[in-house]
């Protein structure tokens, strides 16, 4: 079993072979250049699908360091469930980044955009999050990556949804339920809406596929805050 230290550098590799493995170059770069490491420091990857690799340099190149695999040893999820945040996107790039940023940290398992009636912002970069992503499984030392979907319309994300359990947080006064009075399976989904909240037909329609209605507490919450808050709970119910 391979244990990380809190200093201990991580980095993400998910195509790691079994004897030899060369990282690219933005990654040899800041390993040679920047962290200063040589010939025979150990390095550990993780391909954020639960391996942790510990591998020892072979050919400190800057453009492209060589690696030589010495073992691979598989840790499971720390999650307790798949935890899904279906979220609509917020009008600044910076505080999305934010949300993804501290969900992974926190600990997720998806994240998709949803377009809303009242979503400020329609279009989001799909690849910049995802690196957003891998930087914070990096620097928080796990080994599953989350997946980022591209954004999907409400209405579609709500019909393909297969989660044990589906939850949607808005701010109407209906009948909603606490988070710590759910029973909750093995995976489930949350939908989180616009600073606007969601359209009450949007709510209807997500109820009528199933959805629960629930509260994150009695303050109104920004769009991002409302998704950690959510991740926050499902980890530790």
């Amino acid at each position: 079993m391979i244990w990380l230290s809190c200093k201990m550098q991580l980095f993400f590799a998910p195509d790691v072979s079994e004897n030899l493995h060369t990282l690219p170059e933005s990654e040899s770069k800041h390993l040679i250049r920047v962290l200063r490491k040589k010939v025979d420091d150990e390095i550990h990857l993780t391909d954020g699908m639960g391996n942790l690799y510990r591998t020892r340099i072979q050919d400190a190149n800057p453009k492209r360091c060589v690696l030589n695999v010495l073992s691979k040893d598989f840790h499971a999820n720390q999650l307790k469930r798949d935890i899904h945040v279906a979220i609509s996107p917020i009008k600044s790039s910076d505080r999305m980044e934010w949300f993804v940023e501290k969900a992974t940290e926190v600990g997720i398992s998806s994240i998709t955009p949803i377009l809303c009636d009242r979503s400020e912002r329609k279009k989001i970069n799909v690849d910049r999050l995802e690196k957003v992503v891998i930087s914070a499984m990096k620097q928080s030392n796990r080994f599953h990556l989350p997946t980022v979907h591209p954004m999907h319309l409400l209405e579609d994300f709500i019909q393909k949804d297969s989660s044990d359990n589906k939850l949607v947080a808005h701010c109407l006064p209906d009948n909603r339920k606490e988070l710590h009075q759910l029973q909750l399976g093995s995976s489930v989904s949350i939908l989180i809406g616009p600073e606007g909240d969601f359209h009450p037909t949007e709510i209807e329609k997500a109820i009528q596929h199933g959805y629960q209605p629930v509260s994150l507490g009695s303050a109104r919450l920004r769009t991002e805050t409302a998704g950690i808050v959510a991740c926050n709970f499902l980890n530790f119910l």
